[in-house]
């Protein structure tokens, strides 16, 4: 016989089963800074040099993604991009992604030492639109003596759908930079193995 403590604990059981059978999803949240962000994100005391060595010690290499509160093509990268489980895994394996607001007010110090706000740091290095994705050299001692223009290794300008964007993370990961470039890596079939 069916009794109610039978039917309320067989249907808990079944809802513990069924969300241990399936992982939970972490989702961006909206921040009081209007900003969506990815539980995943790095956080920091916004000192450049220091984040780029953590990403590095953990085999990583440091991105900025900047962003502006109501921004339908950030919330679009996020909602779209990085809900993509397939995106997400393999830029959370190679990247430490820092969050910028900018026009932002917090306090970030360059490679270089100077200290300034998001919104002055953007200016420094010509971001004016979001989202945008800067990629950094590997060694903070040698961005610190070039100036900001060249301490990118590549820069992604605005909303780049789901695979494109996952490969162009690929792109800076293997360091392809180095021999060819993004459009011509882009034109390749994608491999499994690498990317």
């Amino acid at each position: 016989m069916l009794t109610r403590r039978r039917l309320l604990s067989g249907g808990v059981a079944g809802l513990v089963s069924g969300s241990l059978a399936r992982p939970a999803r972490a989702q961006a949240v909206l921040g009081d800074d209007g900003l969506y962000h990815q539980p995943w994100f790095l956080e920091s005391f916004l000192d450049l040099a220091d984040d780029l060595r953590a990403a590095g010690a953990h085999g990583r290499r440091l991105a900025i993604l900047w962003e502006l509160r109501g921004c339908p093509f950030c919330k679009r990268l996020h909602q779209v991009n990085f809900a993509d489980a397939a995106v997400s895994r393999y830029i959370r394996k190679n990247f430490d992604i820092l969050q910028l607001n900018i026009i932002g007010a917090r306090e970030v110090t360059d490679f270089d030492g100077e200290r300034l706000t998001e919104k002055r740091f953007a200016a420094k290095y010509g971001v004016y639109s979001t989202p945008t994705v800067q990629f950094f050299g590997e060694t903070a001692e040698t961005l610190a003596g070039k100036p900001p223009a060249e301490r990118e290794v590549l820069r992604m300008k605005g909303y780049v759908p789901p695979e494109e964007f996952r490969r162009t993370f690929a792109f800076v990961a293997e360091r392809a930079y180095a021999g060819s470039d993004l459009e011509a890596y882009l034109a390749r079939p994608a491999t499994g193995s690498s990317e």
